[in-house]
C-alpha cells in the first residue's frame, strides 16, 4: 500500500473547558438551544483566610438565642493589661500575632467573636492565660509544671 492509497482524516480538537466558560461560548451555547447551567462560586479566587459569611450581620442584629458568642468584657481588659504590661500597641500586638490590627481592637473592646487560635495567639504574646478557670495567671512554659 503506497502512501497515496491512504486517507488522513484531520478533526478540530474539543474546546477546552475554560474555552467553554467564556461569555461568548456561553452565548453560542444558548443559541443553539443547549441548556447552560451557571453558577457562581462565593469567594471563588481569593485567597482569604478569614472570610465572613454573608449572614454575619443578620445574625447580629437577631435575637439573643441565634447571637454570635462574643468576646466577655473582663476578657478584653486582660488582654488590654497584658498588651500595656508588655509595652505594646494594639498594631504591634496584632504585627506579633500575625493578624489585623482591628482584631485586636475588637477583642478588647469585647466586639469579636471568639477564636481559640487567635486567643491562643494572644495568650503566647502577652504571657498570661486567657482561656480556661485559670484566667488572668500568667502563663506557664511548655514543659514547666511536673
Amino acid at each position: 500500500m503506497s502512501d497515496w492509497d491512504t486517507v488522513t482524516i484531520l478533526r478540530k480538537k474539543p474546546p477546552k473547558a475554560s474555552a467553554l466558560k467564556t461569555e461568548q461560548a456561553v452565548n453560542a451555547a444558548r443559541r443553539q438551544g443547549i441548556p447552560v447551567d451557571t453558577q457562581q462560586k462565593y469567594g471563588a479566587g481569593t485567597n482569604k483566610q478569614h472570610v465572613t459569611t454573608k449572614n454575619t450581620a443578620k445574625l447580629d442584629r437577631e435575637t439573643e438565642e441565634l447571637r454570635h458568642e462574643k468576646i466577655p468584657l473582663d476578657l478584653g481588659k486582660l488582654i488590654m493589661q497584658g498588651r500595656q504590661a508588655k509595652g505594646m500597641s494594639q498594631k504591634d500586638l496584632a504585627t506579633k500575632i500575625c493578624e489585623k490590627p482591628q482584631i485586636v481592637n475588637d477583642y478588647e473592646a469585647g466586639r469579636g467573636i471568639p477564636n481559640n487560635i487567635v486567643l491562643g495567639k494572644i495568650e503566647r504574646a502577652i504571657g498570661i492565660k486567657l482561656r480556661g478557670k485559670e484566667r488572668g495567671q500568667p502563663l506557664q512554659p511548655p514543659g514547666g509544671q511536673k
